[in-house]
């Protein structure tokens, strides 16, 4: 086990799980991370064998084994391992035995498949947002030139008319394109720096409840919070944050009011927790906070969850598929990720915030 805690400290600031493992497989030393993965603390793995801490992995334990008799590296591409509290992990791990002080010792390094693909999603996601928003601003400039052209035209012509009936139809004209010219200025999105403070995230919940609760009223939905009062707060701009909620929670509410829905009770829960080790895009964080918006409606369809971040996509035949990729800018610009599961009857929007360390 190390023994030197700047060594230590940076071990456990590594995304990559580092297990050391005796002769016998023992564990000696397990880093932050891989006490995420597998569920065990250092202390408490600290001495047990592989196979009481991974469960039902002969195959893994017996390829560990010979890598270690015979000295060499061996490395698993998505290997299936289910650890504590029945959870299934999906990892590729190396195995890599050493000599240390005339024994044999192995390091086996766990890197989480999940995360490489959420990592790897986020990155796409986020080189696709930075060329669509180019491609947005350069046609909004193209678009918002002829329509204050027009709407100039309608109101001369407006002030220039004496009857009423086209009148009615130059008011038309300059309420469809100030209706236009606000359409693209959400697609554009604010340019205004964030103005970061440290937030409570409840009291922006609240606000959030306090704007949709007057929408949902006899509607049939009943909307809950679970909070977790020990959540510090996080440095954020709390307008922006409500703004971003705000999309998420009237997107679940608009999913209720659909005719697929199949039950009469609506429900919308907003829930909080802290989160313990959390890796955000490439960045490590030893606490986080969680906010899930989670509703019992339709679910969103499979052939669009991998889509609905992305600008112009809705499933509603109203929709402006802009409140999401919205959403999901403004929550990069804080740092933080946003992710979506969904099947019929339960979807859950999941947005994950750093806490910052305090330096005290």
């Amino acid at each position: 086990m190390p023994q030197d805690s700047v060594h230590k400290r940076l071990l456990d600031h590594l995304k990559t799980g580092v297990v050391l493992l005796d002769n016998r497989l023992r564990l000696l030393y397990l880093n932050t991370a891989a006490e995420s993965l597998l569920g065990v603390s250092d202390r408490k793995a600290n001495q047990l064998f592989i196979g009481d801490v991974i469960f039902k992995a002969e195959e893994d334990i017996s390829d560990m084994q010979t890598a270690l008799a015979k000295n060499v590296s061996f490395t698993k591409r998505r290997a299936e391992l289910k650890v504590s509290h029945n959870k299934i992990i999906f990892v590729d791990y190396t195995i890599d035995p050493f000599e240390e002080n005339g024994e044999t010792q192995a390091l086996l390094e766990l890197n989480s498949a999940a995360h490489s693909h959420r990592i790897n999603r986020e990155e796409s996601l986020h080189s696709a947002h930075i060329t669509t928003r180019e491609l947005v601003r350069g046609l909004a400039h193209e678009i918002k030139n002829p329509l204050g052209g027009i709407r100039g035209a309608a109101q001369l012509l407006a002030q220039e008319n004496k009857d009423v009936e086209l009148t009615d139809y130059t008011n038309v004209i300059i309420e469809e394109a100030d209706r236009l010219h606000n359409l693209v200025d959400r697609l554009v999105g604010s340019r205004k720096p964030l103005d970061l403070k440290d937030t409570n995230i409840h009291e922006v919940l609240d606000r959030v409840r306090s704007l949709v609760e007057v929408e949902v009223s006899g509607y049939g939905i009943n909307l809950q919070c679970d909070y977790d009062p020990s959540i510090p707060p996080v440095h954020a701009d709390s307008e922006q944050l409500i703004q971003a909620m705000f999309n998420i929670v009237r997107n679940a509410m608009q999913s209720l009011n659909s005719p697929d829905v199949n039950h009469q009770l609506g429900k919308i829960m907003l829930r909080t927790r802290v989160l313990r080790n959390v890796t955000i895009g490439t960045n490590f964080h030893r606490l986080a906070a969680s906010i899930e918006v989670i509703d019992n409606g339709p679910g969103i369809p499979e052939n669009m969850i991998d889509t609905i971040f992305y600008p112009m996509i809705s499933g509603r035949p109203d929709g402006t598929g802009l409140g999401l990729p919205i959403t999901h800018g403004i929550i990069n610009q804080h740092k933080g990720m946003i992710e979506c599961a969904s099947k019929v009857e339960e979807t859950i929007f999941t947005v994950v915030l750093p806490i910052l360390e305090s330096k005290n």
